[in-house]
């Protein structure tokens, strides 16, 4: 738990600023003591004598106030702090913190703070997706910044993708592990630090036509969640996604693909890498040749004729100077899923697999829980069913003591 811990919550200014006093609320049940910044935008979503009155504490909200410099400083604010939380972290503060800017409290607590700093992005899809916050994560992932979220959904301005800030329970979960890991040392906490993790993910999309495509029912929940828990444990990574409805991990450099092709092409050139993890559900074959325009209904069911896509799995596992020095695939089964494993474990010279049913009855593809078994020329160990998230953060974990090893 958080017992003793002192937390710096650092709210700035987005409609998910009205989940803080719940993030307070529920971090003090946990044992920590919390003081709460505002940004000036911030209070137009919450007030000052909420979060003064939840924890328990005067609200600090003014660089130059005089009384507070004064008395407290935010150089002190900064230093007594275990832990510093920034939620919701808009796409300004992001920006600020990325370029070491301290014109406003916040900015300078967190420019001047030794402390672990935990974000929790919140801002419009578009705004998400956008290179330049793509950039600012990147950097503040390389300065050690960890971040929990955005999730997916409804968003205040009426759109629907990612953006959404987590809910307090998982920024305070995530606090406490970000703690937990401290504890233990920066080399237990970070155990992929200087590695470099290649993952996919996702389905491929193969043209039948401009509008018609053939693909796999791939939702990426998986494949993402594993390139978040590798970077989460201090790993450089790269995400090769096909096309799904999710927001990019933070911190992971993510390249877009559609077609098997594509994430081919993709894969060679993130080598080399230190792991590379197939998770994506690459569809096997694509038309030869696609129309170049629209087919008609008029002219009956087209016959496609069927050319066969490059095995990644396979050419990543080929002997070889950029070949990782771990290559895990996946093994989507409706059938015995084991069986199917050590097959595909022979066939394509990889290292492990990972196995699941992906029958209608497991619903895997859109669901959120996985049961899988890991399938090694050691044996099969078989993990009871779980949030994807975990099955991920688990793989992490053994990826990192095998290349420790």
């Amino acid at each position: 738990m958080l017992d003793g811990k002192r937390i710096l919550l650092i709210v700035s200014g987005g409609i998910a600023a009205c989940k803080t006093p719940e993030l307070v609320r529920l971090l003090r049940r946990r044992g920590a003591a919390v003081r709460c910044v505002t940004t000036p935008a911030a209070e137009h979503f919450v007030t000052p004598l909420s979060l003064a009155a939840l924890s328990g504490e005067k609200v600090f909200q003014a660089l130059f106030s005089l009384t507070d410099e004064a008395e407290m400083g935010h150089i002190r604010l900064a230093r007594e702090a275990d832990l510093a939380i920034c939620a919701p972290a808009t796409a300004d503060l992001l920006a600020k913190m990325a370029a070491g800017l301290a014109d406003d409290l916040a900015s300078a607590i967190l420019l001047a703070t030794t402390a672990p700093v935990l974000a929790a992005p919140a801002m419009n899809a578009a705004m998400w997706r956008h290179p330049a916050t793509r950039r600012n994560l990147a950097r503040l992932a390389e300065d050690g910044i960890a971040t929990v979220g955005p999730e997916a959904g409804d968003l205040a301005c009426g759109e629907n993708g990612p953006g959404r800030m987590s809910e307090p329970d998982q920024i305070a979960a995530a606090a406490t592990a970000l703690l937990a890991g401290r504890a233990g040392g920066a080399a237990e906490a970070r155990p992929l630090a200087g590695r470099h993790a290649l993952i996919t993910s996702g389905p491929t999309f193969e043209a039948i036509d401009p509008v018609r495509h053939i693909a796999n029912r791939s939702s990426g929940k998986q494949g993402h969640a594993i390139a978040a828990a590798c970077a989460h444990l201090g790993a450089r990574v790269t995400l090769v996604s096909g096309p799904v409805a999710l927001a990019d991990p933070p911190g992971v450099e993510t390249v877009r693909i559609a077609s098997a092709r594509d994430m081919a092409d993709a894969c060679r050139r993130a080598l080399p890498a230190d792991v590379a993890v197939c998770a994506a559900a690459v569809t096997d074959w694509r038309p030869a040749r696609p129309a170049a325009a629209k087919l008609k209904k008029e002219g009956g069911p087209p016959v496609l004729e069927l050319a066969e896509n490059p095995d990644i799995l396979a050419t990543l596992a080929a002997a070889g100077n950029s070949r990782p020095r771990l290559v895990v695939g996946f093994a989507a089964e409706t059938g015995d899923a084991i069986a199917g494993a050590r097959a595909k474990l022979a066939a394509k010279g990889c290292d492990w697999i990972v196995a699941n049913d992906v029958s209608e009855a497991a619903g895997v593809f859109d669901g959120d829980d996985n049961a899988v078994h890991l399938v090694s020329a050691e044996g099969v160990e078989s993990w009871p069913r779980m949030a994807k998230r975990r099955v991920a953060e688990r793989l992490a974990e053994r990826i990192a003591r095998h290349l420790a090893a």
